[in-house]
């Protein structure tokens, strides 16, 4: 196999049939059931053989790490009340550390906000042996394998919903607000909270930094509080669409939403 512009050539997989993430997902009886579950996908084969030889080429600074070259799952107790939706692993982030958001440029940043509010133990996070752990907060993603150039396509994005769909169905009794970051995570979070039974109102509420709506389940009339944020990218953050200040006022934001407690003095 090479790698060139994000294109993968002479590659030789041996994918899942397409219902298999959807019957295996819905068989989860457990939050870690479905992480177990999840790394072993094989579903999509351009997203097998990117992460694949992407751990095998490696980036010279990481020459030395076994790379992780599996589908990342989610980070944080399974009982958390505010779930992180983001996009997916970075190639020599998640796919590398085995851990979402741990090692690239955004996750620097989010674990420094997520500390100064009180959402994580330590402001930074490099393995998945570093010690650091989320308070009260879960982060997911709607693709659970590094992409080339960090876009998905439809398909591969459709393939590894019920993952997702599980996930929250799982998670539902506690969970009372959901943070996304960024429009394709908006937009992919909404119909995948129709079909976990929340009630999405039409015209689908727009993506917007720091919009906020309310979202009933059918089940029993709890709610949940969906908050949109932009993705602490590292270009958000050069161009300073999102800033740490701004970054923080959202989780403070979902924080409150989802009734953990306020943590003050930390911001910086």
């Amino acid at each position: 196999m090479t790698i060139g512009e994000g294109v993968v050539t002479a590659v030789t997989v041996s994918p899942l049939p397409p219902a298999a993430p959807a019957a295996t997902a819905a068989g989860a009886e457990s939050v870690a059931q479905l992480d177990a579950a999840l790394t072993g996908c094989r579903a999509c084969p351009r997203l097998v053989a990117w992460r694949e030889e992407v751990g095998q080429v490696k980036r010279r600074a990481f020459a030395a790490w076994d790379y992780w070259s599996r589908p990342v799952p989610g980070l944080g107790p399974a009982t958390a009340p505010l779930v992180i939706v983001g996009l997916a692993p970075a190639a020599h982030g998640g796919n590398r550390t085995g851990r979402a958001f741990t090692g690239d440029p955004a996750g620097d940043v989010l674990f420094a906000a997520l500390h100064d509010v009180g959402l994580a133990t330590h402001p930074t996070s490099t393995r998945r042996d570093d010690g650091t752990e989320l308070v009260g907060v879960r982060i997911t993603m709607p693709v659970h394998c590094a992409p080339p150039d960090n876009k998905p396509t439809t398909a591969e994005r459709d393939a590894c919903r019920p993952w997702l769909v599980r996930e929250l169905e799982l998670m539902r009794p506690t969970t009372r607000a959901i943070l996304t970051f960024g429009g394709f995570a908006w937009q992919t979070l909404l119909p995948i909270l129709a079909e976990a039974g929340w009630r999405v109102p039409r015209p689908r509420p727009a993506f917007g930094h720091g919009a906020e709506v309310e979202l009933e389940h059918a089940a029993d009339g709890l709610t949940v509080r969906l908050i949109g944020c932009f993705h602490p990218s590292h270009r958000n953050i050069a161009t300073r669409t999102l800033t740490p200040a701004m970054l923080r006022a959202v989780l403070a934001q979902a924080a409150l939403a989802a009734g953990l407690p306020q943590q003050s003095g930390r911001q910086r």
